[in-house]
């Protein structure tokens, strides 16, 4: 998918989240769950945009990172919202599903922009500090057996 098909359907998604939040009841539960959901149902759009604005690829994938995050809260409120009977499930599914499909388009972009998965980085970096402690134990090695070598040649030059 393009990044301006992805702009405008995140926005199509923020829109559609303000549409819920303004049927949402007016009790505590509705404004607590409301409230909750358009920061997080808004915020999609926004951080994508600002993804595709990343000064490096480490901004943006960090950033797509954080588009994956704000769509998986908003699934979760709209399934609070059905669970909770605010609304009939087959009136949010729709809503529900996309913000589904925004964290599965997300993550596979973000996975795909890192060239591996986020385990695979951990394992990296503790191999390359174990080879920065190979590397460091092998010039102490050296270092060791130069100066055995000088004290070899120190001794070497009484016995002449």
């Amino acid at each position: 998918m393009k990044e301006e098909d992805l702009k405008k359907r995140t926005k199509q998604f923020a829109l559609r989240i303000m549409k819920l939040v303004a049927a949402l009841p007016k009790n505590i539960e509705g404004r607590a769950i409301g409230n909750q959901l358009i920061r997080s149902g808004t915020s999609v759009g926004a951080n994508y945009r600002a993804a595709c604005k990343g000064r490096s690829k480490t901004e943006f994938i960090a950033k797509l990172g954080i588009v994956e995050e704000e769509a998986d809260e908003s699934a979760y409120w709209m399934e609070l919202i059905i669970e909770g009977d605010f609304f009939e499930k087959k009136l949010v599914q729709p809503l529900l599903d996309e913000a589904n499909e925004i964290v599965a388009i997300m993550a596979a972009s973000r996975k795909s922009a890192s060239g591996f998965a986020p385990r695979t980085k951990r394992v990296d970096e503790s191999t390359n500090d174990k080879n920065k402690k190979l590397q460091i134990n092998n010039r102490k090695k050296k270092i060791s057996n130069r100066n055995s070598q000088i004290t070899n040649r120190k001794s070497e030059s009484f016995y002449d």
